[in-house]
């Protein structure tokens, strides 16, 4: 019955990471100086309240893996370093002129890239820079992604120092010949090294991020990773679909044909198993494709009904305003978003003469806050209510038709002022809230934008 539904249901849509989706941002009304409104009004309804996200990109890398949909620059020269953490502490005191007060930080991660390419001493130089003029809230969280093959006991202890207390490692798979297919060579060994040592250094919560639907990859491949996995036992797991890109990305998703992925119906047969296997654990799956022990604070915050999600993925809570450094990084004032310069040589270019490197956004409408809220209801507690007056749109009765067909196929259930997925619908959930994503429906892109859903 799963197969017949993943071949009926498999189609190109948006993860949902923000509504409206990246390709349907209104660049007509969007501008600089609304999206610094937008985002004082936001801080000004919420920094002493809850507080604000940082999320900085750290591009670099010294090899580029096939798998990769992020926005990256290759290179082994480490002299790029010191330009680039001063250019981001440059982008952080523009913004601090903005707001105009402390901001208080209640999350900061570092993404990439590769947030480890640069030494525990620029790293350093970065966090302590953004937290000189700041505050912290009582219950910060600082995370980074690590890269198991260099990630040292300095760079650990370094970021602990500074308040770090999360890290999460990419693992993808542990097949010789997998690795090979997505350029990206790391023994178990050097996951375990990693995983201990933060372990070791004080982290109170250590996660993997492992990718099913990979070129080569076999369900006994899964099976062998997942089995190494829970040897481990990290505190959170985010095992999650390989996004198959290529037209958007470039090159590196050009490493091997499409011939060479698996079959849909494989793909998600690799995913159950995967579940099966970490729910033997103590594993609870969180949202979509994420994975807590009850130990975790991504599974607490699901059980509190404070899950929220966002251009980081699924994260334990929410703040109203999310400030992205960095190049390409996305900024998310909850009523617009912003994305800097990709090019690096753009972003510096900007800040050299001052000007934040936005180089597009979106203001939203009434109607996309509304329609932001159910999908984010939907992402994150799988259900979603128009009891509440404000959450009512004109086309609802048009969303709930299109839903109809789910509803036969068990995938939800639709009462009178709330529909509710189903555990059989879970796997379909980026399906369901299609449905509501009026953008998408008034204008079906020409070319595909989207990965696969299932």
């Amino acid at each position: 019955m799963l197969s017949s539904l993943v071949s009926k249901y498999n189609i190109a849509g948006p993860r949902y990471t923000s509504y409206p989706t990246v390709p349907y941002w209104n660049q007509e009304t969007f501008s600089l100086n609304n999206w610094r409104q937008s985002l004082l009004k936001s801080i000004k309804e919420s920094n002493a309240k809850e507080g604000i996200s940082l999320y900085i990109h750290l591009p670099y890398c010294e090899s580029l893996c096939t798998f990769c949909g992020c926005n990256k620059r290759i290179t082994k020269q480490h002299n790029v370093e010191s330009p680039y953490i001063n250019a981001v502490l440059k982008e952080w005191q523009l913004y601090l002129e903005l707001i105009d007060e402390k901001p208080l930080i209640k999350e900061l991660h570092l993404g990439g890239g590769t947030p480890t390419f640069f030494s525990p001493e620029n790293l350093e130089k970065l966090i302590n820079g953004i937290l000189k003029d700041s505050e912290l809230a009582n219950n910060y969280e600082f995370s980074f992604e690590g890269h198991p093959n260099n990630t040292t006991r300095a760079h650990l202890e370094a970021l602990y120092n500074v308040g770090f207390r999360r890290v999460s490692y990419g693992v993808q798979d542990y097949n010789e010949t997998v690795q090979k297919a997505i350029h990206r060579i790391q023994p178990f060994e050097n996951v375990k090294r990693a995983t201990e040592l933060a372990r070791d250094i004080g982290y109170t919560s250590v996660g993997h991020d492992i990718i099913f639907g990979l070129p080569f990859q076999t369900l006994e491949h899964v099976k062998e990773t997942i089995l190494k996995t829970k040897a481990l036992l990290p505190d959170r797991l985010a095992f999650y679909s390989y996004a198959h890109v290529p037209w958007i990305k470039g090159n590196g998703q050009r490493g091997f044909s499409d011939d060479d992925l698996p079959a849909p119906e494989l793909k998600r047969e690799q995913y159950e198993i995967g579940k099966k296997l970490l729910a033997e654990v103590g594993y609870i799956e969180v949202g979509m494709d994420h994975f807590a022990l009850k130990t975790d604070s991504l599974y607490q915050s699901m059980i509190q009904g404070r899950l929220h999600r966002n251009f980081m993925g699924y994260t334990a809570s929410k703040t109203q305003a999310m400030i992205g450094l960095g190049v390409s990084a996305i900024s998310d004032s909850w009523y617009g978003f912003a994305q800097n310069e990709k090019n690096i040589e753009d972003y510096y270019e900007l800040l050299n003469k001052n000007i934040l490197p936005v180089y597009r956004g979106h203001i939203l409408n009434e109607e996309d806050l509304i329609l932001r809220k159910h999908i984010l209801n939907l992402m994150c507690q799988f259900k979603t209510s128009w009891s509440n007056n404000s959450l009512y749109f004109k086309e609802l009765p048009e969303v709930i038709m299109r839903l109809k067909e789910m509803e036969k196929d068990g995938l939800l259930i639709i009462n009178s002022n709330t529909i509710e997925v189903t555990t059989k619908g879970q796997p379909f959930v980026r399906n369901i809230c299609m449905a509501f994503d009026l953008l998408l429906q008034r204008k079906q892109p020409n070319t595909q934008l989207f990965s696969m859903t299932v």
